[in-house]
């Protein structure tokens, strides 16, 4: 889910292997496996501990890794990156999620 909230939100969650939901109200973010998050200015903290912090294009996560958004892709630095089309993503390992107002649904 992280690369999901990325491309969704701006923001940075645990990555995810099977369909998942996620709804962001006001500055929380639910998801339906548990997970749970709140945006503070341009940090976001996870209820597992990580946290994030958003730099204009750049994503920096407390676990090292980090993101470049440029234009209407995004490049992590693990290696894999993902293509954002209208409200659909498509993520370089096959993923697809889709934003609906305030939610993301990921297959």
């Amino acid at each position: 889910m992280r690369h999901v909230l990325a491309i969704a939100f701006g923001l940075w969650a645990a990555t995810a292997a099977q369909a998942e939901t996620c709804q962001l109200i006001g500055n929380q973010i639910l998801c339906d496996d548990g997970t749970s998050g709140q945006r503070i200015g341009t940090n976001t903290y996870w209820n597992d501990g990580s946290s994030s912090q958003q730099i204009g294009r750049f994503t920096y996560n407390n676990d090292g890794t980090s993101s470049q958004q440029i234009g209407n892709h995004t490049y992590y630095s693990d290696g894999t990156s993902a293509h954002t089309i209208g409200n659909t993503t498509y993520f370089s390992d096959g993923r697809t999620c889709r934003r609906m107002g305030n939610r993301v649904a990921c297959d």
